[in-house]
């Protein structure tokens, strides 16, 4: 446990920490931050972000710590991401991002250094400030409550604050290349490390809102509107890519016995919400939205708080080697519904077939998928009943 400021340092010094400060126009308080931060390092590396104000002659009389000056305002995460480079390049493995605002304490850093050395792994801390104190913006707490929900949502992680600039960042292990170059950038970051399978964790932090000397260059209407974006497109990733890439992961690391032990038998939920989940995922599976399926399993897993897992391997039923059965199977129970060639089954069993009889298809799909989720939801209710009876919670 560190107990004292040259511990601090030490610690510091091993672990190859720097600190960032990205700056806009904010010489009021600038100096106040970077005298703090000296306290514990001087392995500062400041971005001046285009900066009209007095920033840069108050930077010239720093000789220790290192300066770096872009020539034109382009954003928080631009001069993060240049921030980033400039320490990798400097040799240093973590990097602790602070605010020039002044609403960060620098005598916090203690608690990122004794937080990450008390990890067996790299990690992202994110400072978690008293949201609920006196002075806070209700704008930012309701931001902060927005982008909790839709970090988890894209992450499967809970967090109490996610939009703290107060950070650790192991620099090895976030990405290289980024898409965003302002406020969302710092969503973006912690999305994309902890789909590299990187702990997020928060450390708690202390804040000040000052608004005689606070300058804050977040635009409300802009700014949410690019972070409602952002998140829109990482939602969209996780539904298609991320939650069936970690399935497959950990799928492939598991045994089939093992598997309906762990994800089966001891999942959370009952043994009702456990068969819901699994029809949910059959209906979805023998279903005619090709190519929305994972979308939609997931999608409704959540909506319904069923068993998301459960349901993205029992939606698979609609496996490329099941698809002509499949195909055949809606087409006839398609047929008595609509006027058409009763000898269509003679056909080639294709995607062509399905086009010139698609209403025909579309009747028959519906009422297999309602079919089989009836059928799946009884066998599964009556096996986890029967092998799992502990868990059988009855409704009431």
């Amino acid at each position: 446990m560190i107990r004292t400021r040259a511990e601090v340092q030490q610690a510091i010094s091993e672990k190859k920490i720097c600190v960032l400060i990205p700056t806009y126009n904010n010489a009021k308080t600038l100096n106040r931050v970077i005298n703090g931060v000296l306290e514990y390092t001087d392995a500062i590396i400041v971005i001046n972000d285009g900066s009209t104000d007095d920033t840069p002659q108050l930077l010239n009389s720093y000789s220790q710590i290192t300066t770096v000056s872009l020539p034109e305002n382009k954003g928080k995460g631009n001069a993060l991401k240049t921030g980033f480079r400039k320490a990798e390049e400097s040799g240093y493995d973590y990097a602790i991002t602070i605010d020039s605002d002044g609403q960060h304490y620098p005598d916090d850093i203690p608690v990122f250094i004794e937080a990450l050395l008390n990890e067996q792994e790299d990690v992202l801390l994110i400072g978690n400030r008293n949201m609920s104190q006196d002075g806070i913006p209700k704008k930012s707490s309701f931001g902060n409550r927005f982008s909790n929900f839709w970090f988890w949502f894209e992450t499967g992680i809970r967090l109490e604050d996610t939009q703290s600039g107060y950070r650790l960042y192991p620099l090895h292990r976030i990405p290289k290349k980024y898409f965003t170059p302002k406020f969302e950038f710092e969503i973006e970051i912690i999305v994309r490390t902890a789909w590299r399978h990187v702990p997020v964790k928060n450390v708690p932090v202390k804040v000040l809102y000052d608004p005689a000397e606070r300058v804050s260059h977040f635009r409300p209407f802009k700014d949410f509107t690019r972070i409602s974006i952002l998140n829109t497109i990482l939602v969209a990733i996780t539904l298609v890519y991320i939650i069936p890439r970690n399935f497959i992961h950990n799928f492939k690391k598991k045994s089939f016995k093992r598997f309906i032990k762990e994800d089966v038998l001891q999942s959370d939920g009952s043994n009702r919400t456990k068969a819901f989940s699994i029809a949910l995922g059959v209906f979805i599976g023998f279903s005619p939205f090709w190519g929305f399926h994972t979308l939609l399993v997931i999608s409704l897993s959540i909506l319904f708080k069923l068993n998301k897992v459960l349901a993205f391997v029992s939606s698979n039923v609609s496996l490329p080697p099941f698809i002509p059965f499949i195909i055949a199977a809606s087409l006839f129970l398609g047929s008595p519904f609509v006027e058409g060639n009763s000898n269509i089954l003679s056909q080639n069993l294709n995607f062509e077939l399905i086009k010139n009889n698609l209403v025909q298809y579309i009747i028959g799909s519906m009422i297999l998928a309602t079919v089989m989720s009836a059928v799946s939801w009884i066998a599964v209710f009556i096996f986890l009943n029967k092998v799992n009876p502990e868990n059988n919670q009855t409704l009431k």
